[in-house]
């Protein structure tokens, strides 16, 4: 699975912007002088066309650099859940937007801390909405189109509501990294986009997913890269603490487990999301993270507990992205379900 030259130089870009401005700053060059907002939007709608393969390569740099920008909350959920509408209107009035950077997305989608379909009781009824979303992705604002997965007359439905309707509470979380709010709906107007909410559901799902897990490699890439040049560098008993046999085998279970990982997400990207890819790789992929951002606090030592090292970041979003979109567990019970098997715990 080769990238080609011009997915190569997308990621050279990518990285660029990302090692020059930090934080949140990096939103603009990254949509104005990459256009990576619209790598996923096609050209009708002033995007370029691209594919999960392009969402992948963006999505892995930006796991390197644990940056905040909102490129899961708008390029990916956003863009996508207007995409699978099939909304021609919608996507003409929102994409072009969203496509160039000039307007941030939000999807709202989970209710009581679960992201399935059955916990959803967010409702719609005569064009009113009323409920309360959590786990809202966001900017560092409020977002300037935010879309809503709720239950119409015909049941699940894609909704858009006008922020000044709705009440938006940004909530502290442990990954500073990831802005996230709760959204209060008290008979704020709601406009239908699709009807079939549970098929966008499982379309978003999936990309998400796949874009999630491109993420949770980049950034697991990135800590055991650091925590094997500090086994090189870090002095022990007269010798660098990486040649001792019991460091050697950590490191190398490490590499094994997410290399495992890393072919998962790179298969789920280049099939375009399938369904039990995005499932799989959502699963191997969190855990990976998780298991490397642990070891990397624990080889470490004393600095990898300090505030100053970014052990604690990479820790705190491995672990709150292992619950994103559902648990490990979850996407093992739907890879199960389809494949006609039953789950490993």
């Amino acid at each position: 699975m080769n990238f080609t030259r011009e997915r190569d130089e997308l990621r050279s870009a990518v990285r660029a912007v990302l090692t020059r401005h930090e934080g949140a700053a990096a939103w603009g060059p990254l949509t104005e002088a990459v256009g990576a907002a619209g790598l996923g939007v096609p050209e009708e709608y002033g995007g370029y066309g691209g594919g999960t393969v392009e969402t992948y390569v963006v999505m892995e740099e930006v796991g390197r650099a644990l940056s905040p920008v909102p490129y899961l909350a708008s390029t990916v959920l956003t863009t996508q859940a207007l995409l699978a509408s099939g909304n021609a209107r919608a996507c003409a009035e929102l994409l072009p937007g969203l496509a160039d950077g000039t307007a941030v997305g939000a999807l709202a989608w989970a209710e009581d801390g679960s992201w399935e379909p059955e916990a959803m009781n967010a409702r719609v009824r005569a064009g009113r909405l009323t409920g309360v979303k959590q786990h809202v992705l966001t900017g560092p604002g409020r977002p300037d189109t935010l879309l809503v997965l709720a239950r119409g007359e015909g049941g699940l439905g894609l909704f858009q509501v006008d922020f000044p309707e709705a009440e938006f509470t940004p909530v502290p979380t442990m990954d500073q990294t990831r802005p996230q709010a709760r959204v209060t709906f008290d008979g704020s107007p709601a406009k239908i986009l699709a009807a079939d909410g549970e098929r966008v559901l499982s379309r978003v799902r999936d990309l998400a997913c796949t874009a999630l897990a491109a993420e949770q490699t980049g950034a697991a890439t990135r800590a055991l890269a650091d925590t094997i040049q500090y086994a090189k560098d870090r002095v022990q008993f007269g010798r660098p603490i990486g040649s001792f046999q019991a460091v050697k085998h950590r490191i190398a279970d490490l590499h094994v487990q997410l290399e495992a990982a890393r072919s998962l997400a790179l298969a789920a990207a280049h099939s375009n999301a399938a369904p039990h890819l995005a499932a799989a790789a959502k699963a191997a992929c969190s855990q990976a993270y998780e298991h490397v951002a642990g070891e990397m606090i624990q080889l470490h030592g004393g600095i990898g507990i300090t505030w100053e090292h970014e052990a604690h970041r990479h820790l705190k979003r491995a672990h709150s992205g292992g619950h994103l979109f559902g648990a490990p567990s979850a996407h093992r019970r739907r890879l199960a379900d389809r494949l006609d098997l039953t789950p490993v715990a």
